[in-house]
């Protein structure tokens, strides 16, 4: 659970006992906690392998590249829930920005830091989906996807349009490559995950960029929509 105190609690966020604090537009709010059944999915396999491999290929880096990722972590410093500025060890910023590298499909491990760059661009997009004749299209901009860079889609399975809460519920269901254009048709991946779209009600969608050479990813825009007839 993480707290920020001030003259008194302010804001919270994290698990404490049975419950969850979080906030959303309507304000900090506390839910009761769910452990989700673990379905051991291929798309679980396959993200537990790849931080399994980079923390057995961190152990295998020589000294001076070890002692590079931990001087480097001042150049990738975030800022937190709360707005405090925050650094990752030498590993983490490692097993971070090469796993942004193998979500995005690139064959790229980086041995060593990338130099401080900005991040990639931010994708701004807009959706349609009908269930009668099948169709997902996603119009994106910047078009066509900048160089070395790659957009990642996720999405979620149709949804209640009543369901409000949709963060856990998003998977990858394809990449754009550099130099793709827009619109791009994603009925096919978003079936292949998901099976058929269903009529009247609501999926979530959400782009990031990631940039091939760095590991560095953006920010994601997330949109839902309401699935037509």
């Amino acid at each position: 659970m993480k707290v920020k105190f001030g003259s008194l609690v302010v804001d919270g966020r994290g698990k404490i006992g049975g419950h969850v604090l979080s906030k959303n537009r309507g304000g900090a709010y506390m839910r009761t906690k769910v452990t989700p059944i673990n379905p051991q999915t291929a798309d679980q396999a396959a993200v537990r392998g790849t931080l399994t491999s980079l923390s057995q290929s961190w152990r295998a880096l020589s000294t001076a590249q070890i002692t590079a990722w931990n001087n480097a972590v001042q150049n990738f410093q975030s800022t937190d829930i709360f707005g405090d500025i925050k650094k990752p060890s030498g590993i983490n910023l490692y097993v971070k920005l090469n796993s942004n590298l193998a979500f995005a499909e690139q064959a790229t491990v980086l041995s060593d830091p990338p130099a401080l760059t900005t991040s990639p661009v931010f994708v701004d997009f807009t959706a349609t989906a009908a269930a009668g004749t099948p169709a997902l299209s996603i119009v994106f901009t910047p078009t066509p996807v900048p160089a070395d860079t790659t957009f990642i889609i996720e999405a979620t399975a149709p949804q209640s349009p009543g369901k409000s809460f949709l963060k856990n519920q998003y998977r990858k269901i394809k990449v754009v490559a550099a130099a793709a254009t827009s619109p791009n048709n994603a009925l096919a991946a978003y079936v292949a995950k998901f099976g058929a779209l269903v009529a009247g009600e609501k999926i979530g969608i959400r782009i990031k960029a990631v940039d091939n050479t760095t590991g560095v990813s953006g920010q994601y825009n997330a949109i839902e929509i309401i699935i037509a007839a």
